[in-house]
């Protein structure tokens, strides 16, 4: 006798649960995006951090996928990926050591952007006799990591292709300084294609040969095919978006896959209603664009505010509610960041309707090394 279809009444909370009819779509938009424009797709593994989510993104075209950590390429060989980036700059020798044992699975590509780290990587790669592309890591104006366009990054091109083992393969950049899509949003994405271009053609002066140019955030995604010379895509987010990327106009409600379930267990306070769920549950990342501090739309009843985080108490005002709650209540709440709300969950449940048709273990969740 077959064990009964699980609902997602069954599901104890907090619970993460995947709309799978809406991150099936939210997948094959990018898919399709990325064909119709002729730009590979190397989507970001940092959202999801599942194995068996990148299969589905490369059976849909992904030439890859995209890792931030060497613990994440580890974890991300279970894909069955026949290319990796390791979008991070890797310092260290025990990491790179690791990071060759991944190369002996799958084409390995770094992105880094100092002398000192490709001399390390060279090392390694001499040692372990495998040869690893490099993306120069380019600054494209958010000021994280990445050398200026210009002379910096043409003596760090021309530092990459004097090191054996070595194989320069052109450069990556990303555009996190562009949170809107409103008319200077838009003007940012035209000075990051006049940026690029200028890069590129400096680069092709100096005689290398910039065969990849990779790109990506979620936010911009839709604008990729107007940035010059731009020809791969990592963005992460877009699987199952999440409340800051509806509120940069990047996505709407109805794209937004992820939820987090949760039970009301307090109403003791006239006014408030305390969830299940607090800073071990959900991102403490606030709105990108309101005003107002709250932690994440609460889908039912989107008058309620959830102002307030402990680890394990959310504080939701329901002043302007035209309902009551009582405990026992359940209440879905679309976390503000999606990503880091996944890295603190060990299971998420794929459903479709009030069905569970998926549970996954969320592999990559914690692996920061």
């Amino acid at each position: 006798m077959s064990e009964p279809a699980l609902r997602v009444s069954d599901l104890e909370t907090p619970a993460l649960l995947l709309d799978l009819d809406k991150m099936e779509r939210n997948l094959k938009r990018v898919a399709d995006y990325a064909h119709e424009h002729e730009l590979r797709l190397r989507p970001h593994t940092k959202t999801h951090k599942t194995p068996a989510l990148g299969r589905k993104q490369l059976d849909l075209g992904a030439v890859g996928l995209t890792v931030a950590k060497v613990s994440e390429a580890e974890v991300m060989l279970a894909s069955g990926t026949p290319d990796l980036l390791v979008a991070y700059p890797v310092i260290g020798r025990k990491k790179l050591e690791r990071l060759m044992e991944v190369a002996a699975k799958t084409n390995v590509t770094v992105s880094l952007d100092s002398a000192l780290a490709a001399r390390q990587l060279s090392d390694a790669a001499r040692e372990s006799q495998r040869h690893i592309g490099v993306l120069a890591e380019v600054d494209a104006g958010l000021g994280r990591v990445g050398v200026a366009p210009g002379s910096d990054l043409i003596e760090l091109v021309r530092g990459i292709t004097r090191l054996p083992w070595l194989r320069f393969d052109g450069i990556a950049f990303y555009p996190g300084h562009i949170k809107s899509l409103d008319e200077g949003g838009l003007n940012a994405v035209d000075a990051l294609s006049q940026l690029l271009a200028a890069a590129i053609r400096e680069l092709k002066q100096a005689g290398f040969e910039v065969r990849i140019v990779s790109g990506g955030s979620t936010p911009a995604l839709f604008h990729s095919h107007e940035i010059a010379g731009l020809n791969e895509i990592r963005p992460g987010t877009y699987i199952f978006n999440d409340r800051n990327t509806m509120l940069m106009n990047a996505c709407s409600l109805d794209d937004c896959a992820g939820s987090i379930l949760t039970t009301v267990v307090s109403t003791a306070k006239k006014g408030q209603v305390i969830i299940d769920g607090g800073s071990k549950t959900f991102s403490s990342d606030r709105p990108v664009t309101a005003a107002e501090v709250s932690f994440g739309h609460i889908v039912d009843s989107p008058e309620a505010v959830f102002t307030k985080m402990n680890e394990e108490h959310g504080y939701v005002d329901i002043r302007r509610c035209q309902r009551d709650f009582t405990v026992g209540d359940r209440v879905r709440i679309i976390p503000n960041h999606i990503c880091v709300a996944m890295n603190l969950h060990e299971f998420v449940y794929g459903i479709r309707g009030d069905l569970v048709e998926q549970v996954w273990k969320v592999e990559g969740r914690g692996k920061l090394q």
